[in-house]
């Protein structure tokens, strides 16, 4: 009979050495020294992060509508409950607002709701980093996944606006032309500048509270300068400071495209759109930079 031999102490080695958990190894020279490397790790890590991207989304929208008594109407209640205060205003002669291509309450619910959405673009790379710090410097995942989990979470509450959106469009009979087809990608690139300035501002968001303080007083005070409750001034110096608000080409071309189908300022909507997705580029690449720097204060 055939006996078995014995293993020779350098298979044994090797294959206790296959045994062992990959170890990642970092190099102290810059990851920007190196630019088609660092593209290809992004890239990577954004196609590996998608699992756990989707996890992470059902388990913060299941949180978020399972402790709310009123649920998904947090999704668009704002946006009634500014239509109601500001028509009742414009209707007793409180305010001058001018006049809307569309019936009043229409254009500032369906003008507030594109707001919102820009609004939980900016704040929901802040907030993602912010809640997720004990998970960031305990386990090693692809980063990404915290901004795409967001993402996809404001795609979800704006399904639920998109419903609203269309039950308003029913009740004031509001006609469409076929440029409504056009209108996601407008507010793909609304979503996306909100998505770059919060990717700019997520990691010092994550070690001081005051960004996200600050956020919220600065997006207030930005609301009275973007045309949601009003319509586009002509003249004078205020009117100046609304044209130059990279939002108001962005949103006021999504406003125009779901119902006029006319542009009023083309070049405006392209340059800021530019300046949305090369930016958005620029800031997850600081994003990816920064973030291990970040951890490190955090765990220290």
């Amino acid at each position: 009979m055939r006996r078995n031999r014995p293993r020779s102490r350098p298979t044994r080695n090797l294959q206790a050495a296959r045994s062992l958990p990959q170890v990642a190894v970092y190099h102290p020279d810059s990851q920007m020294l190196h630019p088609l490397r660092l593209v290809r790790e992004m890239w990577r890590d954004l196609l590996m992060s998608r699992d756990l991207a989707w996890q992470l989304m059902r388990r913060d929208i299941s949180a978020k509508y399972r402790q709310s008594v009123l649920g998904i109407l947090w999704a668009f209640l704002p946006a009634l409950i500014m239509a109601v205060g500001f028509t009742a205003a414009k209707g007793s002669g409180v305010v001058n607002i001018g006049n809307t291509d569309l019936p009043y309450p229409a254009y500032i619910m369906f003008s507030m709701t594109l707001w919102q959405t820009f609004v939980e673009a900016l704040n929901a790379p802040v907030q993602a980093v912010a809640t997720a710090k004990s998970m960031l410097s305990r386990i090693n995942f692809p980063r990404e996944a915290l901004i795409l989990a967001k993402l996809g979470e404001i795609g979800f509450n704006f399904g639920i606006k998109f419903v609203f959106i269309v039950a308003l469009f029913l009740w004031f009979q509001i006609p469409v032309t076929w440029s409504v087809l056009l209108a996601p990608v407008a507010l793909i690139h609304l979503i996306a500048f909100g998505t770059f300035l919060g990717l700019l501002l997520a990691p010092i968001g994550a070690l001081y509270q005051d960004v996200s303080m600050g956020l919220t007083l600065i997006t207030g005070l930005w609301l009275f300068i973007t045309p949601v409750v009003y319509p586009i001034p002509q003249t004078g110096p205020f009117a100046e400071i609304v044209k130059l608000n990279p939002v108001t080409p962005l949103l006021v071309t999504v406003r125009e495209l779901a119902t006029t189908g006319i542009i009023s300022n083309p070049t405006g909507f392209w340059v800021c759109s530019a300046i949305a997705l090369f930016g958005l580029l620029f800031a997850w690449v600081v994003y990816r930079l920064a973030l291990p720097f970040v951890v490190e204060r955090i765990s220290s």
